[in-house]
């Protein structure tokens, strides 16, 4: 079957340095799961937290299922994550240092299932976040003189 985008975290390469990633199932109520069918869903400031030796996700918004009655979902809900008790360990660990965050990249089906992509992630600086964006227009240029250079 293979795996289908849902939606992408764009903002999270930019902020930080992305160090490890790890895919999670996700605990979730059937009007969401047919929400996320549609291909709805935000991402736009979540997080992912190590409590009590569960991972839980916040922020993550799955918006209600359009053709749902009153035993529709919340669409801000805490969810928790299914994770191995090994890797639950080791984020906690991680976690716990200065400057670390488990930051959302991607939620996706992958065989009918859905999940979600972590990574362990380290804030980034101004000074890198403008280094990054420098070399990303110079990326640019030199694929646009190329293009030229094999047109003319």
């Amino acid at each position: 079957m293979g795996e289908k985008l849902i939606c992408n975290n764009k903002k999270a390469y930019h902020e930080y340095f992305i160090e490890e990633k790890f895919e999670a199932g996700i605990s979730l109520l059937g009007t969401e799961v047919k929400s996320l069918r549609a291909g709805k869903a935000n991402m736009g400031d979540s997080f992912a937290l190590v409590r009590g030796g569960e991972v839980s996700i916040h922020n993550l918004h799955i918006p209600p299922y359009d053709f749902g009655n009153r035993e529709n979902h919340d669409p801000d809900r805490v969810r928790k994550l299914l994770l191995h008790k090994a890797e639950i360990g080791r984020l906690f660990i991680k976690t716990q240092e200065r400057g670390y965050a488990l930051i959302p990249l991607r939620v996706y089906f992958k065989n009918g299932l859905v999940k979600i992509e972590l990574g362990l992630a380290k804030g980034k600086k101004l000074y890198d976040k403008r280094e990054d964006l420098k070399q990303k227009d110079h990326k640019r240029e030199l694929a646009q003189a190329l293009k030229e250079r094999h047109r003319g």
